[in-house]
């Protein structure tokens, strides 16, 4: 995959359309477990949204450059 994507005659790294992705991804999810109430069990939700977004983003990025 290339390493740059033309974007209205811009270069945009792949990597911020994974990472825009991520974030929607992770928005899906988040939605998903609060409806489960995961987030009872959960010390920080704030923190584990964040640590859910990462690791989305890191899978994503592998995939793509890995």
């Amino acid at each position: 995959m290339p390493r740059e994507i033309s974007f209205f005659d811009a270069y945009v790294p792949t990597l911020l359309l994974a990472v825009i992705l991520a974030g929607a991804i992770a928005l899906v999810a988040d939605r998903i477990l609060v409806r489960i109430g995961l987030y009872n069990l959960v010390w920080h939700p704030a923190l584990f949204r964040v640590s859910l977004f990462t690791c989305i983003a890191a899978l994503l990025g592998l995939a793509i450059y890995g």
